[in-house]
């Protein structure tokens, strides 16, 4: 019962963290499960979608609301994402767990050199509409959806930074995209990893109820902050992450 109430908390922090980044949780819980619950690697990135799957539903409905998402602009990137995380998924389970851990490390390092950049560099204004289309959202996509696979984050924090910097989207509008990217992304991700048995339903069950009962919150939040905090927060949450992981490596 204690585990469970544990589990159910911890739930709600990545619930929070989630809806404020349009990320759906899974890229703290990941290294969290990893380093203080002794998972390996696959069986941490497939527990975490067990909790990301109804996450990046709900987050998804609640930016909706607040922003329109266009379907013209999600159909690609979706179709294209759920494609190609199954393809990063069925490699990532087949990959040594040490090496599956630093090269997540990796990409959370280059994600965040990324961000960093982006932020301090003279960028311009974003626009209602988005420069490029069909089918730079599919290729978009597509990448999105491989390193989703691979590494279990549903494809968000790829997409996000390039609909920004790229495609000129704001924040919140890039983050709405990503979690339509990420929704059908992270459900055939998580499919494949409980197919090869590398989720702990016992973990990731009260972890998805403390997310769902907080994201909206998150949500909340992400929309009445300045949209040059919200990518400082997003970059010092990418490093807490790798810092994380990086202790087991």
């Amino acid at each position: 019962m204690f585990e469970f109430a544990l589990f159910l908390v911890f739930g709600a922090v990545l619930g929070t963290l989630g809806g404020l980044f349009g990320i759906g949780g899974g890229l703290i819980a990941i290294p969290v499960l990893g380093v203080w619950f002794g998972l390996d690697q696959q069986m941490a990135q497939g527990t975490a979608l067990v909790m990301v799957v109804p996450n990046v539903m709900l987050a998804l409905w609640r930016y909706h609301q607040r922003n329109r998402i266009e379907l013209r602009h999600v159909l690609p990137l979706a179709s294209m994402g759920f494609c190609f995380a199954w393809l990063g998924s069925i490699w990532a389970v087949g990959i040594d767990a040490d090496s599956m851990r630093i090269g997540f490390v990796a990409f959370l390092i280059a994600l965040t050199l990324y961000n960093l950049v982006r932020m301090f560099a003279a960028t311009a204004p974003a626009s209602a509409q988005m420069r490029y289309g069909w089918p730079w959202l599919g290729v978009l996509g597509a990448a999105s959806g491989t390193m989703g696979g691979l590494f279990g984050v549903g494809g968000a924090v790829v997409a996000t930074p390039i609909l920004t910097s790229i495609f000129g989207t704001s924040q919140v509008v890039a983050q709405g995209l990503s979690l339509a990217l990420a929704l059908p992304s992270t459900g055939v991700t998580l499919a494949t990893y409980a197919f090869h048995h590398e989720v702990d339903w016992s973990i990731g069950l009260p972890l998805a109820v403390g997310g769902l009962l907080s994201i909206s919150w998150g949500v909340k939040v992400a929309h009445a902050l300045p949209e040059r905090l919200l990518r400082g927060l997003f970059c010092g949450f990418l490093v807490l992450c790798a810092v994380l992981l990086a202790f087991k490596v």
